[in-house]
Formats: C-alpha cells, sequence, structure tokens
C-alpha cells in the first residue's frame, strides 16, 4: 500500500518513513502543504499521514484540496492539537482518522490497517487467486498453503497484480506504486523485479501466473 507522508518535522518524518517502510508501506514524504499537493496531483497513494501545523499551507489546505470523493486516498491526521474540537474541525474537513501526538508507532500502523478494514471502501486483507494467498496485514504470502518467501518489492508488486486483476500496469506505473517517486530505479528494475517474482511463484508450482502484454506492461488476468 502507497502512503504520502506529510509532517514537518525531519526529525520525526524520517523516523516514521523508516518505520513505515520497514511495515510493509511504499513511502512518499513532503515537508509542507504545497509539497503535499504537489505528489498528490502528481501520484496515486492508499493513505495520507496528515500533520495540521505545516508551513506554506497547513493541513487543512491539503484536506480542502482533496476530490471529495472516488479514488481519494484515506486521511490519518497526526496532531498535538488534542482539544476535541481540533478533531471534529479535521474529520468535518475530510479527515478520515485522528491521532493525536505523542503516539506509540504501532498504534499509528493498527490505525492504518483499521482504516484499510472500513465497508465503505475496504481493501481485502487477504488476496486469493488460483493456490495463491496473500495476507496483507501479517506480510505473508503461501503458494497451496507454502511458505513462499518474498522480498518487500516482490510483495507489493503481488499485491498490487492480484489486487487490482485484469488492469495493465505499465512499468513506470508499478515502478512508482512499488519504490516511491523518488527511487532513482528504471524501467529494467521492474522487469528484474517480474522475473524473480515469476520464478518464485513457478518454482512453488504455480506458473504463468502474471502475463506481460507485449508494449503495455503486466497483469494478472
Amino acid at each position: 500500500m502507497k502512503l504520502l507522508l506529510v509532517e514537518d518535522s525531519q526529525r520525526l518524518r524520517d523516523t516514521l518513513a523508516h518505520g513505515l517502510r520497514a511495515a510493509g508501506f511504499t513511502v512518499d514524504v513532503a515537508g509542507d502543504g504545497v509539497e503535499a499537493n504537489g505528489f498528490l496531483a502528481a501520484f496515486g497513494y492508499d493513505f495520507v499521514v496528515l500533520d495540521l501545523g505545516l508551513p506554506r499551507l497547513d493541513g487543512f489546505g491539503v484536506l480542502r484540496a482533496l476530490p471529495a470523493g472516488g479514488a481519494r486516498p484515506r486521511v490519518l491526521v497526526l496532531s498535538a492539537r488534542d482539544q476535541v474540537s481540533d478533531r471534529i474541525e479535521a474529520l468535518n474537513a475530510g479527515a478520515d482518522d485522528y491521532l493525536v501526538k505523542p503516539f506509540a508507532f504501532e498504534e499509528l500502523v493498527a490505525h492504518l490497517h483499521a482504516l484499510a478494514r472500513r465497508p465503505a471502501e475496504a481493501q481485502a486483507d487477504v488476496l486469493e487467486h488460483r493456490g495463491v494467498k496473500l495476507d496483507v496485514q501479517a506480510h505473508q504470502a503461501s503458494v497451496h498453503g507454502r511458505a513462499l518467501n518474498l522480498t518487500p518489492r516482490e510483495f507489493a508488486l503481488l499485491e498490487l497484480l492480484l489486487r487490482h486483476r485484469g488492469r495493465v500496469f505499465a512499468r513506470a506505473v508499478i515502478l512508482d506504486r512499488i519504490a516511491g517517486s523518488a527511487s532513482e530505479a528504471s524501467d529494467r528494475s521492474v522487469e528484474v523485479l517480474v522475473f524473480g517474482l515469476r520464478r518464485k511463484l513457478a518454482d512453488a508450482g504455480c506458473e504463468n501466473l502474471i502475463e506481460n502484454r507485449r508494449g503495455a506492461g503486466y497483469l494478472i488476468a
């Protein structure tokens, strides 16, 4: 799952980004509201973790710039403002959840998983197709009950293709979704990633799961 972390404290931003990546998220970072809106206009995200007290444009400005529905990312506000009125204002402005600083990192991850499970726009925590089973929350993969040892990027790629079966993803889109917009990796690295994932799936008894549409990209039908 891809996430935009918007926090003006570089120390906290770096700490959270490191932890969220270790927890299986693809993370882009922004230090102010203007930069955040640039990322949101250019890339797609599942979540936005948003501080309210931002320079140049505050968190409420970011919330107001988000679309009202459709493919809108879920927004979790992180703020030192702990008054009920602050929470109400943020939720009324479009936030989906609110977490007061200071907080435990495990609590942040739990809130993000809870947002992903909300019925209105729920995304399944367990994906299954042709004997392949992916438990997104536990970060475990298997084929016909046999554990599959995947790298974080292989797991993210398999989740992306399983979650959007039938949709063709171009190499550039895959790169953005699993590596983040700041990555210096090339399209060639996507080919290597797909090759390695295919080999692991085939060795586990699931061949030809990932298809290549020449000139278009990859998909799981």
